[in-house]
């Protein structure tokens, strides 16, 4: 995202209104007209493309806080109003996202974009759903019944199949939002939550439940290495439980296993299907 005197201009009107809510009062002054307009301005560029709510710069992720602000103070601009789409009516303050002919998206009914996501060219998004501030980049299958949630990054050439949950962060606005990099294949039924990352190229097999304080157990050595909110690139991934003591006795809890590396190809399909069927995993 370029640091461009409109952006910087837009960035300063929007932290202003965040912390001050009467700017966005649109009974104020011509000051409050401009900070609504900045927001709405923000919500455009995000469902062009040109804004992201988070991107990579040299290996690290960067989160915009600000722009996760503006999407948070359209709701309270936003009006809600009835939309009707053949035979469906809905009720809210979202539009669905439109002209996606013109984009290259394929959007199999009943899935739904709201408004202020952006999807590259190439995407197909089943009916699941992917909601306003989100990335889905080009590629990518969204399969049947998932969800990308609030401000979720997913990658190139990902596939969420079916029943996955990504979960949305949108407060506090600092807080990174849930990132799925370039490759990643997620199982049926995963959930992934609260700013967890899925490295390039890393294999969840189905049912895996990640949140900030799942244990993350590579257990292909000869120790436990544990990893907090980031699975690393190419990994292969299983559901997993670990014994813990509490006052009333021992019980299981749910945990994430590493149980080996996707290999190196050219092919990346190939190479997933081979790990499928190597450790077995179940999507």
């Amino acid at each position: 995202m370029s640091n461009s005197p409109e952006h910087s201009a837009l960035k300063g009107l929007v932290e202003a209104a965040y912390e001050d809510r009467s700017l966005i009062d649109e009974k104020g002054d011509k000051a409050s007209q401009d900070h609504i307009q900045a927001v709405l301005d923000v919500l455009q560029k995000l469902d062009s493309g040109e804004l992201r709510v988070a991107e990579k710069v040299e290996h690290e992720w960067i989160t915009h806080a600000w722009v996760k602000q503006a999407v948070l103070l359209y709701f309270i601009i936003a009006k809600m109003e009835v939309m009707e789409t053949g035979p469906f009516e809905f009720f809210d303050k979202i539009p669905l996202k439109k002209n996606l002919k013109e984009q290259g998206v394929r959007v199999v009914p009943p899935g739904t974009i709201r408004y202020g996501a952006h999807v590259e060219r190439g995407a197909v998004i089943m009916p699941g759903y992917v909601n306003i501030g989100a990335y889905v980049s080009e590629g990518t299958m969204v399969d049947t019944w998932a969800t990308v949630g609030s401000c979720a990054q997913i990658g190139k050439g990902v596939h969420l199949s079916g029943g996955v949950g990504i979960g949305g962060v949108l407060e506090p606005a600092q807080a990174a939002p849930v990132i799925i990099e370039d490759g990643a294949f997620i199982g049926s039924r995963c959930i992934v939550v609260e700013g967890v990352r899925i490295c390039e190229e890393a294999v969840l097999g189905a049912g895996v439940v990640l949140t900030a304080s799942t244990k993350i157990i590579d257990v292909t050595g000869d120790q436990e290495v544990i990893h907090d909110g980031v699975i690393p690139p190419r990994s292969v991934v299983i559901p997993g439980m670990r014994t813990k003591k509490f006052p009333a006795g021992e019980f299981q809890i749910p945990c994430a296993l590493i149980i080996g590396q996707r290999r190196e190809s050219t092919d990346r399909k190939t190479s997933l299907n081979d790990v499928l069927r190597e450790f077995a995993v179940q999507v």
